[in-house]
């Protein structure tokens, strides 16, 4: 399975070139779904055959979520009047959500997800790490096991079931749905950057290109909205000149599929297929993170960031976790169960603003958690290692 996302800093088309991708998709023969925050402005999408085109509707999702948790409530709480289905809010972030669990359902071979604005797909990318960070917090592994515990008591009448028991009772819904993240495999996932060649393009997609690696991802391609070649007079060369300093550095944040402007908006199907004509565009993202790999001394894992600034970036050790803050979005990084039973030395970012910036993080054993039976944990001593991101009051472990 395979999963388009188009995003963009806004006003360059990125719904319509999304639109045009599935299109495409589907008359190869591929069931495709075209996933969207509001309704397709090409009339005849949901008559391509192969196509289907759900509208995802944030009011209709919590509404379907309240539908279920509201009769738990009812049961376990009696004394506390709940509002009906029709008087319940959404809550920041429900768009996202409903994005979200859209795209987990969702079996077909082709997923084509209209993103929205850079800031809209970089909420979309965080909420799976976030989600699992919140579990975590709120139902810790022992807290789990407690319930089911308490499941057990509850089912052979040596427990009533309480407030606890319906919070228990949403994690495996929550697990399910992080468990069918079509997103977490870079391999499957091609991200298409859609802009308008102006100066501010170039540092906007850049930055978000650093949020790309926070995730695991990187960009396929960048399709900019392009002026038609055959442009006269002084406005269209002195635009073409600006044009052609931005597409070069563009070039710098992935590979460059030029996209002509029109004079108007596609008005069919033909003409909305016609956008793309010529256009290759990827079908699968990067490479999967590198996992740690072994050095002197330890570990290293390496994290790829591009673009990011030295200032930008922070990096924390939370229990399993590894935090990383770039560019103002943060991420937490599961460890795995090697890397739990080190200790975090260092920490730096190297190639720094470039796009092959990468934050390097090293680990050495922690004596206290690392088993006799395993390898011999290096008797290195204390600040053999390059420390220079990583504060010391930051080493939580």
């Amino acid at each position: 399975m395979r999963t388009l996302l188009f995003t963009g800093p806004g006003g360059a088309g990125t719904s319509t070139l999304a639109a045009a991708a599935a299109v495409r998709a589907a008359r190869t023969g591929r069931r495709t779904v075209l996933l969207s925050r509001q309704p397709p402005a090409v009339p005849g999408l949901a008559e391509v055959p192969g196509l289907e085109v759900p509208v995802v509707d944030p009011q209709a999702a919590i509404e379907r979520v309240w539908q279920g948790v509201a009769g738990a409530l009812e049961g376990l709480l009696p004394e506390l009047p709940l509002p009906p289905v029709s008087s319940v809010l959404p809550l920041p972030g429900t768009a996202q959500l409903a994005l979200f669990a859209e795209l987990a359902e969702s079996d077909a071979d082709l997923v084509v997800v209209d993103a929205g604005p850079l800031e809209a797909a970089a909420d979309l990318l965080a909420l799976p790490a976030t989600l699992r960070w919140w579990l975590d917090q709120l139902l810790p592994p022992g807290l789990r096991a407690l319930g089911a515990v308490r499941t057990a008591a509850v089912r052979f009448g040596a427990a009533q079931r309480g407030p606890v028991d319906a919070a228990l009772a949403a994690v495996p819904v929550v697990e399910a749905l992080l468990a069918r993240n079509r997103l977490a495999v870079p391999a499957d996932t091609a991200v298409f950057l859609v802009a308008r060649p102006r100066p501010d393009s170039g540092p906007r997609l850049r930055a978000f290109a650093a949020v790309l690696g926070l995730h695991g991802l990187s960009a396929a391609a960048v399709l900019p909205r392009t002026l038609p070649a055959d442009g006269t007079g002084e406005w269209w060369t002195a635009r073409a000149s600006e044009q052609e300093a931005v597409l070069a550095e563009l070039a710098t944040v992935a590979p460059v599929r030029a996209v002509p402007e029109t004079a108007t908006a596609p008005d069919g199907l033909g003409s909305l297929a016609d956008l793309l004509t010529g256009v290759e565009l990827p079908t699968a993202g990067g490479p999967l993170p590198p996992g740690p790999e072994r050095v002197d001394g330890g570990w290293r894992l390496v994290l790829p960031l591009p673009f990011a600034e030295r200032a930008a970036v922070d990096l924390t050790r939370w229990q399993d976790d590894l935090v990383v803050t770039a560019g103002g979005t943060r991420r937490c990084v599961r460890l795995d169960p090697l890397l739990r039973r080190c200790e975090v030395t260092g920490g730096r970012l190297t190639d720094a603003g470039t796009a092959q910036a990468r934050l390097e993080v090293r680990f050495r054993p922690d004596r206290s958690l690392w088993p006799a039976d395993l390898l011999p944990a290096e008797d290195l001593p204390a600040g053999a290692l390059p420390d220079d991101l990583l504060p010391t009051e930051k080493r939580t472990t």
